[in-house]
């Protein structure tokens, strides 16, 4: 088998079975499969995952990035295609990874039919062809806007890589793949349904500063500081906005770096709570 298609839920019944359905040709025939670790959903994320053909398996929280590695420790393709379940697979990149696994097969069946050793100049060919990882870029929604500026366009996402070559690094958030070789880049995008309303955008950027917050305790951040608090968080408002010309996204693109600019000064006032807690 060559692609594993792995994907971590927790109630995702409102928008699970589009990602799945984005994916479907690329596993069809035997091509492939879908991996889903769900951390104990009690609406029906575990049946629109049966019925959609993938192996469900039910696993405690350990956090997004142990999770998403556990999801690639049970795939058994070459290579894994790593997806959250308000991610969607363009047709166009759909189109593109059918070609490259294509290429990939071809290749091997090349190399498996030579008798004499592979020449250098082979296997530096099977190499080009997909790296040992493949950045895709990546099309943020915001209340159903497609944000363009403000450094969420193109937004590059390594999820496309071989199994036995990559990994998420362990963070608490905005965890990223470390990949143990070099990296080539897909043309179309991955489409992120991220924030369909601002309670789903605000919910999760309560979750998030409270998991950035733990980190920035870890690395030595616990005083009340005015500057991560306040002047921070405007810096970062009018960096985005007016000179990455998040402005130019309308309305979405105001609320989503005026909320961004919250959310930095939640991380910090939640540090120096979280900290103030532990000295107590």
């Amino acid at each position: 088998m060559i692609l594993s298609v792995v994907i971590i839920t927790f109630n995702e019944e409102t928008i699970l079975g589009r990602t799945l359905q984005s994916v479907q040709s690329l596993v069809a025939d035997g091509k492939g499969e879908i991996i889903v670790i769900d951390s104990g959903s009690t609406d029906r994320t575990v049946e629109i995952a049966k019925s959609q053909g993938a192996k469900v398996f039910i696993e405690d929280w350990k956090g997004y990035a142990a999770q998403k590695n556990s999801a690639i420790d049970k795939a058994t393709g070459t290579y894994v295609l790593s997806l959250d379940a308000d991610e969607e697979v363009s047709p166009e990149l759909c189109d593109e990874l059918k070609l490259k696994l294509e290429q990939i097969r071809s290749m091997w069946d090349q190399l498996e039919r030579l008798t004499a050793p592979i020449p250098d100049y082979q296997r530096n060919h099977s190499q080009s062809v997909v790296m040992r990882g493949m950045f895709m870029p990546r099309k943020n929604f915001f209340l159903g806007r497609w944000i363009k500026h403000g450094g969420f366009w193109p937004d590059p996402k390594l999820r496309f890589f071989r199994r036995d070559c990559g990994k998420f690094q362990d963070r608490l958030v905005h965890e990223d793949v470390q990949l143990a070789g070099p990296a080539g880049r897909l043309r179309n995008p991955l489409l992120h349904h991220s924030y369909p309303t601002l309670t789903d955008y605000i919910d999760h950027m309560n979750r998030y500063s409270s998991l950035g917050a733990e980190m920035a305790v870890a690395k030595g951040r616990r005083g009340f500081s005015p500057f991560n608090i306040v002047l921070r968080p405007a810096a970062t408002f009018i960096y985005n906005y007016f000179f990455r010309l998040g402005f130019l996204d309308g309305r979405e693109g105001l609320l989503l770096h005026l909320y961004h600019a919250i959310y930095v000064s939640w991380k910090y006032a939640k540090a120096w709570e979280l900290a103030r807690g532990k000295s107590d």
